[in-house]
Parts: structure tokens; C-alpha cells; sequence
């Protein structure tokens, strides 16, 4: 599974990344643009949350940096990535099918890696994500944003596709993001 986000470096500037590796006390980043080294680097990562550190190494297609974090963060931080790692072969509860509803307004747009977008309709949608109807069929695994909402392609079927959500989403930010209704 591939942990997707966005970093800022000193200059404000932002770019998405994705995490090649990563420990409590490192991460190491596909990006288009490193840091340089010993610059302060934030990073919003799916699952993970924000995460702050200074750019040690630069890698090809990317950049390590060593993170800047007490004890209960990185704690908490080495939970995370252990849930990460074993939530599927565990079956874990947070993993488990959230309920389906049909939003109020189904229609919106799907965009692929590669930056085209398709219009598609909401046939259903849930906390960990949503089956839609749509002309496409990007492959299983492929990153994607739905409206707003970054996911990937889990499913297909005949009138379109499956994406689970990069994180649960909060039933309130799904109904801002879809009029949903709950």
C-alpha cells in the first residue's frame, strides 16, 4: 500500500509526494522537488497526519528526511504504521465496511494520476469510500481524486469502478465534499 501526500518546504512552496519508507524516526519520499539538506520540510501524509522533520539525504526521485518528534509522537507514529502494515491481514475493525448510503447530489468529477477527468455519478458512498458510474476503467491501484477526496481503484465492474478513500473520511467532511445525507 502506498501512503500519499503533500510536503512543504521552507519557502512555502508545496508538492505531493508519496513514502517509499518510513519508521518513527524516518521517512523517506518520492518527490519532484527535495529539500535541501537540513532544510525543515512538513508533511500532510494519508493515515499518518502531519509530520515534521529536516531533510538528512537526497535519494533518487526524492529525498530522507530525519523527523522532528517527541516520544509520544513517535509512539504514536510507530501504532500507526504497525496498523498500516498488518490492517489487512488482520482484519482489523477500523478496516470493515462502513455503511452505503446515495448522496443527495451524485454527480462529480473523477480525476486519474495522469490529470484527465471524467464526469461520473456517485452510486453509492461510505466512509472508506464509494462505487461509481463511470466511462473509465483506470487500473486496480491507480491513484485518484473524487471530487476532492484522494483514493484509489480497488474494483471494477460493468458500469464503473470502486475507489476506497486514502483514510475514513468523517461523515461531516463527506457531506460537505458530496451533500450527502447521512
Amino acid at each position: 500500500m502506498k501512503i500519499y501526500g503533500r510536503y512543504m518546504l521552507e519557502d512555502r512552496s508545496e508538492y505531493p509526494c508519496h513514502v517509499i519508507d518510513m519508521s518513527p524516526g524516518d521517512v523517506a519520499l518520492r518527490a519532484d522537488r527535495p529539500g535541501a539538506l537540513g532544510e525543515k520540510v512538513i508533511a500532510y501524509l494519508d493515515h499518518i497526519g502531519r509530520v515534521e522533520g529536516v531533510v538528512t539525504r537526497i535519494i533518487d526521485g526524492g529525498f530522507a528526511m530525519q523527523l522532528i518528534a517527541s516520544e509520544r509522537k513517535r509512539d504514536k507514529l510507530a501504532a500507526q504504521l504497525t496498523w498500516l502494515a498488518n490492517r489487512h491481514e488482520l482484519d482489523l475493525p477500523e478496516d470493515r465496511r462502513h455503511e452505503r448510503v446515495s448522496p443527495r447530489n451524485p454527480m462529480t468529477t473523477l480525476e486519474l494520476a495522469d490529470g484527465s477527468q471524467y464526469k461520473c455519478r456517485i452510486i453509492d458512498l461510505s466512509l472508506s469510500g464509494a462505487a461509481i458510474e463511470v466511462d473509465a476503467k483506470p487500473e486496480l491501484g491507480q491513484p485518484v481524486l473524487l471530487g476532492t477526496m484522494r483514493g484509489r481503484v480497488v474494483r471494477h465492474f460493468q458500469e464503473g469502478i470502486a475507489i476506497e478513500f486514502a483514510a475514513v473520511q468523517r461523515e461531516e467532511v463527506l457531506v460537505a465534499e458530496f451533500s450527502g445525507r447521512r
